[in-house]
């Protein structure tokens, strides 16, 4: 869908590459889905903060990001208050890769971050598993994801990434909190981007267990009587296995629709080791509250 977009709309330029590894990272699309976020506002809100690659790209002098997720969220503390220390969580587990094998390294940095959740084995987490899926066993949160084929990233790497994300992200607050009590703080006129986990095949990521849809268009809803203005990337035409996922989003509830490409399931790709997808595509719909 071609559109033309007036001076209300503004032109973003992402980050050079993304700070940490993450399935269904919107990366590659920011800028895309940016150009139809608005020029003017307050405070520009991302409740399923994920990646933050659209909080990055975007770069808003004022901006709050909320994940449920606590070691990921105190990841992006730790870029905003101390960007040095950040990158040396990062170093102190990628240097022992130059004398160990590397899957041991991540078997054992993966041990201790199920013995006990913290922020920085979970960053390195992030760069080293498998096609950057968090997958966590849904009876005990268990991260069970194996480690990735590729070694991850130098220090050097992530050093300068750090610096440029870090730059980015002066003027957010990030909060560990649901992603209603984001909503709450959004008033008419600001922009809530949301990306929220995948609503069919997804259910074994990070944070897709208890989540509801028809829960968040209720949250959509109320926010759009109030005069925010949401963006939500959606599940498209997703294939798994034989079956197009079809949602249940309320009529009237989005102004415009816009189709955006992403490519193919890496998480479909797991399940099928490693297997090329052909048949495997994925497209995400983002659905604006407002016109364009």
């Amino acid at each position: 869908m071609q559109l033309t977009l007036d001076r209300k709309f503004a032109i973003h330029t992402p980050p050079k590459n993304q700070l940490l590894k993450w399935v269904g990272n919107k990366q590659r699309f920011a800028a895309e889905i940016a150009r139809f976020f608005p020029v003017s506002f307050k405070t520009f809100y991302e409740p399923f903060l994920g990646s933050a690659a659209l909080m990055a790209t975007v770069a808003p002098q004022k901006g709050v990001g909320g994940d449920v997720f606590r070691p990921l969220i105190e990841i992006w503390q730790k870029l905003q208050s101390d960007p040095d220390c950040l990158i040396e969580w990062y170093a102190e587990r990628r240097r022992i890769l130059t004398s160990e094998n590397k899957k041991d390294v991540y078997e054992s940095v993966k041990a201790s971050f199920n013995a006990r959740h913290n922020a920085a084995d979970f960053l390195f987490l992030t760069r080293a598993c498998y096609g950057g899926i968090v997958r966590f066993r849904k009876s005990d949160g268990y991260m069970s994801t194996p480690c990735g084929p590729h070694m991850p990233i130098s220090v050097s790497s992530f050093a300068a990434r750090v610096e440029e994300w870090h730059n980015r992200m002066r003027g957010v607050t990030f909060l560990h909190a649901d992603y209603k009590e984001i909503f709450a703080r959004a008033t008419a006129g600001d922009p809530v981007y949301c990306d929220p986990p995948y609503s069919h095949s997804q259910s074994i990521l990070y944070g897709a267990q208890t989540f509801s849809l028809e829960e968040l268009f209720a949250e959509i809803e109320q926010a759009k009587e109030r005069g925010v203005r949401v963006a939500l990337s959606i599940d498209g035409s997703k294939k798994s296995g034989n079956y197009i996922c079809d949602l249940p989003i309320p009529a009237k509830l989005f102004e415009t629709e816009i189709s955006v490409r992403v490519g193919r399931s890496m998480l479909r790709r797991l399940q099928m080791e490693g297997q090329t997808l052909e048949s495997e595509q994925v497209a995400d719909r983002l659905l604006l509250t407002y016109p364009v």
